[in-house]
């Protein structure tokens, strides 16, 4: 059942009735309203207004997965995937602007692959569909019927799917692909407003914290892959899935599993990395064989080399917005790197 409650309202829906959720995966009704005057709200309706007269670019399938540079896949889904940030600049511009050609254009976006798309549950090649699960947050309630009914078809088929492959227990299921799982089937879990469905990806969140973060706090993928830029990779998807939960009133960011684990654990792990104060040379004793082809491909991020601290700013900003002690780490590594958060996020603190 698809409802849209707002402030007090969803407040008081959500304790009066268990079978009911207000209908939105992370950027609430309110999203983004006060930021519209900030220097990173111009400069994303500057990137928005240049994106109004371009076509987009679905196609049936995504695969990046696995692949290396020059097949055509790869090429072809990389290609398809410059929608996603633009389709979110577009949703925000709307709301930020009111001018409905951003909406126009966004709703565009979202027909266009609600229509075509067809999810293969491979979470690494799907990952990106984040935006365009924040962007259909911000214009649902403005967009025609007919292309609500198509995506919100595609986020039930996405959110459950990505359950029940989880409860299968598929390849991988324990690393930064089982995070990936988690956040799309939690964000659309959200959008649905299902609440079986969301309680759900509770549980999938959980037992993901619970095999992937190590008592020390570090993460399974660190030790696999011997690479900060996996930690990264696993904790940024398990945040936007805190993310969302926390738009609903819930915070699993300090949930402890049995073994006393937590996501903020692992955050706080990696907070010496992030400052400088340790430093760690990247894929030098990976186990993984693609790790090395894809060095050997020219592919110079996956060959030994010493942590690019600015890819910390990313996952700080997150942070930040789940806890506000981590705003310091988020700060001093964008100061350090001249590197700052997503748009979305900086717009959201500016609220």
């Amino acid at each position: 059942m698809k409802t849209l409650l707002t402030g007090a309202a969803c407040a008081l829906a959500l304790l009066a009735s268990p079978a009911l959720a207000a209908d939105y995966a992370l950027l609430g009704p309110d999203y983004a309203k006060a930021a519209a005057k900030t220097p990173a709200a111009q400069d994303l309706i500057a990137k928005a207004k240049a994106a109004l007269g371009r076509p987009p670019g679905a196609i049936p399938k995504l695969h990046t997965e696995g692949t290396l540079p020059g097949k055509g896949i790869r090429e072809i889904s990389l290609k398809a995937k410059e929608d996603q940030p633009i389709v979110l600049n577009l949703a925000l511009a709307w709301r930020l602007t009111g001018d409905r050609a951003y909406l126009d254009q966004a709703g565009r976006y979202l027909e266009a692959w609600a229509g075509i798309y067809e999810p293969s549950l491979n979470p690494i090649d799907e990952t990106g569909f984040d935006t365009l699960l924040m962007a259909y947050d911000l214009t649902e309630a403005d967009l025609p019927a007919a292309t609500r009914a198509k995506v919100d078809t595609l986020w039930r088929g996405m959110a459950a799917g990505y359950l029940d492959a989880m409860d299968a227990k598929p390849k991988n299921f324990e690393t930064n692909w089982q995070s990936h799982r988690v956040k799309l089937a939690t964000m659309a879990a959200f959008q649905t407003g299902d609440v079986k469905l969301i309680d759900r990806a509770r549980a999938a969140y959980r037992a993901q914290v619970a095999a992937n973060i190590q008592p020390d706090g570090s993460v399974f993928d660190f030790h696999e892959r011997d690479a900060l830029h996996y930690v990264t990779y696993d904790l940024d998807p398990l945040m936007m899935a805190a993310l969302a939960a926390q738009a609903h009133g819930e915070n699993w960011l300090d949930w402890r599993a049995a073994n006393g684990v937590s996501l903020a654990a692992a955050l706080d792990w990696l907070v010496p990395y992030a400052r400088g104060e340790k430093t760690h040379i990247e894929f030098a004793n990976s186990r993984i064989q693609f790790d090395r082809d894809r060095a050997a491909a020219g592919q110079e991020e996956y060959a030994p080399h010493p942590w690019d601290v600015s890819n910390a700013v990313g996952t700080y900003g997150l942070a930040a917005l789940l806890d506000p002690r981590y705003a310091a780490v988020r700060d001093a590594v964008s100061a350090k790197t001249g590197k700052k958060p997503a748009a979305w996020i900086r717009l959201r603190e500016a609220r």
